[in-house]
């Protein structure tokens, strides 16, 4: 969804390569390595949570609609906390899916 693949594409390769086969795994039922529930995007958004040397970063996903993985949002940590922006930017993106699923019903 969105600049998702393009901002995941610029994590160096090592968090790439870490990030890269959560998805596999959780399209076969299996739990990513590290991972929460962040549903105060949307009910089923799930963030994979990476960290190495040059820092943290995040993929939020949802994963409970049976035609699609959906990734909505690929960022770098900056602070503790997810920064309110992020949150909106993967809130969007998941209204966005709901959106288009429903006018296609």
């Amino acid at each position: 969804m969105g600049s998702s693949l393009e901002d995941l594409l610029v994590f160096p390769i090592t968090v790439r390569k870490a990030v890269g086969y959560q998805p596999h795994k959780i399209q076969y039922g299996i739990e990513p390595d590290d991972w929460k529930p962040f549903s105060e995007i949307g009910a089923g958004v799930n963030e994979i949570r990476i960290r190495d040397n040059n820092g943290i970063y995040r993929v939020m996903y949802v994963a409970k609609f049976e035609e699609a993985l959906y990734v909505l949002h690929s960022f770098q940590k900056q602070t503790q906390q997810t920064s309110q922006h992020d949150k909106n930017i993967a809130r969007t993106r998941y209204n966005r899916v709901v959106q288009q699923r429903r006018n296609s019903l």
